[in-house]
């Protein structure tokens, strides 16, 4: 018996440790800590911003409930999309509270229907929907109409790559550049916010140029016109952290088109009254 399980060891213990490093190649692996550690930061920049514009491809996700979805699937509509790793015991957390902040403040001046927002789990290996929906509960999106993401290894590399996310396996688990990718309703990105906490305009700005200021599929010219008015009167208000419909701004611009609808009238009216007295 001692001998059929060394036998057994010995042909099949390779065979393990070749599953695994298969695997684990799908991620990228910082060589040393330090000397590179400053290039790594700038060739994720780099790498981030050079995906602007980018169009991304239908990849298929899981969602909380282990269910399907494709990227394409949540196309129409402006997307913020953020990623993280569960493991992660204080940035991701810290990224993904504020991020719900923020989101929050853009729902409140844009419409709550009119972008979505998901979080993806780039840790193939233990971010699986279970660990993603403990996540959320943890950190109070549970239950905030939000898409809990994650994705076999080959779906994250090829994902990660478009998208222009560089992550490193540490000691601490992974480092990476924190950002969230606002990507429009053609699934074309638009912009990368970075930080652990960021400034309000930096996330809702770009969604407000996506919603309001650009024409929707469809729209009467009526309610492009909405669209334009809101676009020019929902302004940040750095007091308070937030976004108001200013109307002062569209009164002021009613006004000054009623002031001109008045001198176009006057002017015609002398028009015609000096070309009468011409006739005379």
């Amino acid at each position: 018996m001692p001998y059929l399980f060394v036998l057994f060891i010995l042909v099949f213990a390779p065979l393990y440790s070749a599953s695994l490093m298969a695997e684990s190649s799908l991620i990228p692996k910082a060589e040393t800590r330090g000397s590179i550690q400053k290039f790594q930061n700038k060739q994720a920049l780099e790498a981030s911003q050079g995906a602007i514009g980018n169009k991304l491809s239908n990849h298929q996700f899981l969602d909380a409930s282990a269910k399907g979805v494709k990227l394409h699937d949540l196309k129409g509509k402006p997307l913020v999309l953020s990623l993280i790793y569960t493991s992660c015991y204080q940035t991701c957390p810290m990224t993904t509270r504020h991020l719900a902040t923020v989101v929050e403040k853009a729902r409140e001046a844009l419409g709550h229907e009119n972008f979505n927002v998901a979080v993806l789990g780039f840790d193939s290996q233990f971010d699986s929907p279970q660990a993603m929906k403990h996540f959320a509960k943890k950190q109070g999106i549970e239950d905030a109409n939000w898409y809990l993401l994650s994705a076999d290894p080959k779906t994250i590399k090829a994902f990660t790559k478009e998208i222009g996310f560089l992550f490193y396996t540490s000691p601490r688990g992974f480092d990476h550049m924190v950002q969230a990718t606002v990507i429009d309703a053609d699934s074309i990105i638009y912009r990368q916010v970075y930080g652990e906490v960021f400034d309000t305009p930096l996330l809702v700005e770009p969604l407000k140029e996506l919603i309001l200021g650009r024409p929707q599929p469809n729209q009467t010219v009526l309610a492009d016109l909405v669209n334009k008015v809101r676009f020019f009167c929902t302004n940040y208000d750095p007091a308070s952290d937030s976004y108001h419909f200013d109307y002062s701004l569209f009164i002021g611009m009613l006004i000054g088109a009623i002031i001109i609808f008045l001198i176009v009238i006057f002017l015609f009216k002398e028009h015609r009254f000096l070309k009468r007295l011409n006739q005379t």
